[in-house]
């Protein structure tokens, strides 16, 4: 590790790689995970995708000593207008990267039967409030969203948990960034997301941002006033929330 340091009440840890980032993030994660399961019969935890969590999910998934048939899993948001099947829904992308791998008790997909309506919003928030998560796994996107909540869209006192919003174009950039879609115009312009209240209402948060296409993001995160313009400050106020940075997220704060 290269450096940490405290931001308001976000702690921050940067890596000379992303590959010792996901790793460092897996073992702390696990630890706490860990921890939970000593204390609670389930564990509930909220997962985001995205190629930056790739080395985080590729090591937490091979990570021992964890009763993964007690966890359940979430995600923190899903397009609309795509086929049930089609690679890029982040159901899918998340059940090859790690719910396939692991004896998970239950997945809870989003938006899992492609109805695009708003009762599925208020569905997955009903589970959500049944069953509080208490972990997200996250990371930033290049506009400083959490999830898909936009700085158009973002709301820190959101009333719902759960809502369908529509992806800034920004937002649409980095899918193309991402590798998920060829073109902006090929990405869906509405999605579900879990709101802001819903993804800080986790007790642990661990937040992985790597790469030179964050660094922007970083800094508008860790040095900009805490308000919805940029969403991803609202770490800052959280309890217990981590933020994993490689030396690329981090070059314009070291």
């Amino acid at each position: 590790m290269i450096k940490e340091f405290l931001k308001d009440k976000l702690k921050v840890k940067v890596y000379n790689t992303r590959g010792e980032m996901g790793t460092s993030a897996a073992d702390l994660a696990a630890q706490c995970l860990r921890e939970l399961l000593q204390h609670k019969d389930e564990v509930n935890i909220i997962f985001a995708a995205a190629a930056s969590q790739n080395e985080f999910l590729e090591a937490i998934a091979v990570e021992k000593d964890i009763a993964w048939n007690r966890v359940n899993a979430f995600h923190m948001d899903e397009y609309t207008g795509l086929p049930v099947t089609h690679p890029q829904r982040f159901g899918n992308f998340l059940n090859k990267k790690i719910f396939s791998k692991l004896p998970l008790k239950k997945v809870y997909y989003l938006n899992e039967d492609g109805n695009d309506t708003e009762a599925e919003s208020r569905r997955y928030a009903a589970l959500l409030e049944k069953m509080p998560p208490d972990i997200t796994f996250m990371g930033i996107g290049e506009n400083t969203h959490l999830a898909f909540n936009d700085p158009h869209v973002a709301d820190f006192n959101d009333p719902v948990l759960v809502k369908i919003i529509d992806l800034d174009e920004p937002c649409k950039v980095q899918q193309v960034h991402d590798g998920c879609f060829p073109t902006v115009a090929e990405v869906p312009s509405l999605a579900y997301t879990l709101t802001i209240p819903a993804l800080l209402q986790s007790k642990y948060i661990f937040c992985m941002v790597p790469g030179k296409n964050k660094a922007q993001a970083v800094k508008y995160t860790l040095n900009e006033s805490i308000t919805a313009k940029y969403p991803s400050t609202s770490l800052r106020t959280h309890s217990d929330a981590t933020l994993f940075l490689d030396q690329d997220s981090a070059s314009l704060i070291l």
